[in-house]
This record gives C-alpha cells, sequence and structure tokens, in this order.
C-alpha cells in the first residue's frame, strides 16, 4: 500500500528520529511505498532512508523551490509547482495517511486532509502518530472542537490517534486492509 507520512524536513533529536526510524522500518518491511515530501533533510531524510534500508518504495513529492533538497534515489520523484499542488499529488498518490510530528507545514498538511475526510471528498484512513505526546495539546483542541459543535462528524471517523508506529499500522491495517 501506498501510504503518505505528513513530517518535518528540520533536524530533530532521539525523542523523535529513534521512533520515526522505527516506524519507517515497519513500513518497508511491511513492502510499503512512502509517499512523502521528497526531502533528503531531517526527519524526512530518516523515514526515507529507514524505508528504503528495509525494502520498501519511495514516492517523493517536492516542490519546486525546495527541489534542490530532493532525494536522488528515490522510486519516483514528482516536482509540484507550488504548495496546494504538492499536497494534492502527495494524497492523490496515497491510500493513507500518517502525520508525524512537525512544523506548520505539517500541520497545515494534516488539516487539509481532515478537511476533505470531513466532507467526504476522501474516505482514507489518517493516523495522527502522537511521538513523545507532541499532539497532545492538538487532540484536546480536536475534541473541544467536536463538543461544541464546530466537527459535524464524529472525531473518530476523522482521526485515530496513536502512540506508536506499531499501533498506527495495526490501524490501518484493520480499516483499510494494508498489508
Amino acid at each position: 500500500m501506498d501510504i503518505c507520512v505528513f513530517l518535518s524536513a528540520a533536524e530533530l533529536d532521539e525523542r523523535y528520529t529513534t521512533p520515526a526510524r522505527e516506524f519507517a522500518r515497519l513500513l518497508g518491511k511491511g513492502g510499503h511505498t512512502l509517499v512523502w515530501g521528497g526531502s533528503e533533510s531531517g526527519l524526512m531524510k530518516v523515514v526515507a532512508d529507514g524505508v528504503q534500508e528495509a525494502g520498501g518504495r519511495l514516492v517523493g513529492v517536492s516542490v519546486e523551490f525546495l527541489h534542490t533538497l530532493a532525494r536522488e534515489n528515490a522510486d519516483e520523484m514528482h516536482i509540484a509547482r507550488d504548495l496546494a499542488e504538492r499536497k494534492a499529488l502527495l494524497l492523490a498518490k496515497s491510500d493513507a495517511v500518517v502525520v508525524m510530528v512537525g512544523g506548520t507545514g505539517t500541520l497545515d498538511e494534516a488539516t487539509e486532509i481532515l478537511e476533505l475526510k470531513k466532507h467526504g471528498h476522501t474516505d482514507k484512513p489518517v493516523v495522527l502518530l502522537n511521538t513523545a505526546g507532541f499532539y497532545d495539546g492538538l487532540k484536546q483542541q480536536f475534541r473541544r472542537m467536536e463538543e461544541e459543535g464546530f466537527l459535524p462528524v464524529p472525531l473518530t471517523e476523522l482521526v485515530f490517534f496513536a502512540e506508536d508506529g506499531a499501533g498506527a499500522l495495526a490501524y490501518l491495517e484493520e480499516t483499510a486492509g494494508i498489508r
């Protein structure tokens, strides 16, 4: 299966790189394809390295203004004109989405897929991988949105919060038939 992973291109410490590497190995060993932002830096590189080393395929979608950071040895690399086209390509090339730790770009990507799900424009499973409690605050905010009527569908229909990579893949296998 083709699994889109939204995540940071920043250099991060072991709290984030170790779990990311473990998740990447699970993806690769499972024979899955990583669909990601295509960067050869930071956490994006850690995950791409792990997937590739474990036998998985890499499909990158970079953007023109970042093309010099794109991974050269990906199985496929696509260069989008802008960030909006990049997000659309990432989603079009994937069967499921996992959101790992990241900054505003990752948050933008995550909210886009959740908005599409909310309106019934996709039924792809979405997992927020809550490494080291990174998304605890966002989870609380989503629950408040649900409680106060800002979400027209139950939060559980939009996103699954996983505490580790094994939990994320187990959820995807259960809901999307990913093997």
